[in-house]
């Protein structure tokens, strides 16, 4: 009897084995799990900093569970272009199986190890592992991509509930290694300055089975009244399944569905339109692949923004004056992670009040955050830039006094995270810099040397914003 060649499994952006539409194509026969780490092809769009922290601890955590099912995860480190027909001519596989991804760099690149399988009569196949619904498939009546979210998130919508999550798979049938692959630790995941991401482990757990409990803690706890409390920064009311999401951890067919356990009808319908928005950014993403570099709307690209090393770097380190701002910031590096209605302010206060170009924010959120998708990162820098689709017109500029006031009325927030302000009280904590100098030694504070005073007037900023953009031919 001929025995039947194994398949590849080349895991990227879905490292899980329940609802994994490209494992369970390969599991009926012998599988070898591959996973590779590619910088080279990826670029400036190789794993930043948090990502690869994240990266180390969820392979860590697939290998194993891999392993326990009779498929161990083969790791290798080089350029997938070659290293995969190579790896497929080494088993005797006709058919690699993946899950599909959608950045620039990303789809080259599949299509580089397609067309040099094809030359071997070999097959890329690849899967919808990590969207509801692929991004060609949604077009308006004219037959065009959708430019707002808001009738896009109709569109999905209207197609209904996605098909139920597929089960992982039982027993794999694991074939023997061709070559030796990397350990782990090999691949220089981890940060160079541990204590950067000393405290990560307390507010993360990567990982399906991470993935599973936080899904399960949301739905369970959380999420009722979700769509009020979740722009509250001080309030543990958010899913924080992003970077589980990115990673292909859960799916979001499964957060979909688990989803219907929501008891509060707004709560579960605003949660299923914030999976809605990520699909859009890949949507976004998929028709304009120039997205993570230049502006949508081509007359921003003559913008008058005005870098300032010194600018930017108080504003990454959380020294800006602005306490919400700061607090978002230190949230940041502490986490890998910040709340999602900070991360607008601090947005705002970078491209606006500081006129520095948005890019400069996306690559520092790239590296320091632990879900820093592509598409998601670029599509909500370039809304908050006022340059994007569906973008927030630039004259909104969010006054990050009256934000932290509303959001963080309490102080909760930003007591946590700019310790040197605690002992201020809930008035003056949002605008230190007004409050009385008896007030201010009461509480510890001297501005200028425990904080910074403001590296900005509000309406100064603004007003300097708002001439900025008047620059502009044809801008409102």
């Amino acid at each position: 009897m001929t025995e039947t060649p194994p398949t590849l499994l080349w895991l990227r952006h879905d490292l899980r084995l329940a609802d994994n539409p490209a494992l369970h194509a390969a599991a009926d026969g012998p599988v070898l799990p591959v996973y590779i780490l590619d910088d080279a092809a990826a670029g400036r769009w190789a794993p930043g900093g948090a990502h690869r922290w994240w990266l180390h601890h969820s392979l860590a955590a697939l290998a194993a569970a891999l392993e326990r099912a009779g498929a161990p995860l083969l790791l290798l480190r080089g350029e997938a272009a070659t290293l995969i027909p190579r790896l497929a001519a080494a088993t005797g596989a006709r058919t690699v199986q993946a899950g599909r991804l959608y950045a620039p760099w990303a789809r080259a690149r599949d299509e580089a190890v397609a067309k040099a399988l094809e030359a071997e009569g070999r097959t890329l196949a690849l899967h919808n592992s990590g969207l509801l619904v692929e991004p060609e498939r949604i077009r308006t009546q004219q037959g065009k991509p959708y430019a707002v979210y808001t009738p896009f998130s109709r569109a999905v919508m209207a197609l209904g509930d996605p098909p139920p999550p597929i089960p992982a798979p039982g027993r794999l049938k694991g074939v023997k290694h061709p070559c030796q692959g990397e350990k782990l630790a090999g691949l220089g995941l981890l940060p160079r300055q541990p204590d950067w991401a000393a405290a990560f482990p307390e507010y993360w757990t990567p990982g399906e089975d991470g993935a599973g409990a936080r899904l399960r803690d949301f739905v369970d706890g959380i999420a009722e009244g979700y769509d009020r409390a979740r722009d509250f920064p001080g309030e543990d009311g958010t899913s924080r399944l992003s970077p589980h999401l990115h990673w292909g951890e859960i799916s979001p067919r499964q957060a979909w569905h688990a989803a219907g356990g929501i008891g509060d009808t707004t709560a579960r319908q605003t949660f299923r339109k914030e999976l809605v928005w990520r699909e859009f950014a890949h949507h976004v993403l998929w028709h304009n692949p120039a997205l993570p570099e230049q502006p949508l709307r081509a007359e921003y690209a003559k913008f008058p923004y005005q870098p300032d090393p010194a600018l930017l770097r108080a504003w990454q380190r959380g020294q800006t004056g602005y306490p919400i701002v700061d607090a978002g910031m230190r949230q940041l590096w502490r986490h890998g992670w910040m709340h999602n209605r900070v991360r607008m302010i601090v947005g705002s206060l970078l491209v606006k009040h500081l006129l520095q170009p948005w890019w400069d924010g996306a690559a520092w959120f790239w590296d320091t955050l632990v879900d820093g998708d592509l598409a998601n990162n670029s599509l909500n820098w370039q809304w908050i830039a006022g340059s994007g689709v569906d973008a927030a017109p630039y004259f909104r500029i969010y006054n990050p006094i009256m934000q932290g006031e509303k959001f963080d009325a309490g102080g909760q927030y930003v007591r946590e995270f700019v310790p040197e302000l605690a002992k201020l009280p809930d008035r003056w904590l949002h605008r230190p810099w007004e409050a009385p100098a008896e007030v201010l030694r009461g509480a510890g504070v001297a501005l200028g040397r425990t904080y910074p005073n403001p590296v900005v007037d509000h309406e100064a900023g603004r007003a300097r914003a708002l001439a900025a953009l008047r620059s502009l031919k044809g801008v409102e």
